[in-house]
């Protein structure tokens, strides 16, 4: 698995703690179903191109912020 991969989960969850909101707050905000955030989060589902551009924009930060703070994790 590459490193992007292992650190995605972990940098969404953080973004979303950081903000204090619940999984079902983040999903509901990037029109996604609440289990397949936990699923993203845990890493047990690897997000496409346009559900991390979702998470992204619910996230209120650009794909490439998401993207770089995955790389320096």
């Amino acid at each position: 698995m590459s490193d992007l991969n292992q650190h995605f989960p972990l940098v969404v969850r953080q973004l979303r703690k950081d903000r204090g909101w619940s999984q079902e707050h983040l999903a509901e905000k990037a029109d996604l179903n609440r289990s397949y955030v936990g699923e993203i989060e845990r890493g047990d589902a690897i997000p496409s191109l346009l559900t991390a551009e979702k998470l992204a924009q619910a996230l209120e930060i650009n794909l490439s912020t998401l993207v770089a703070q995955c790389e320096q994790a």
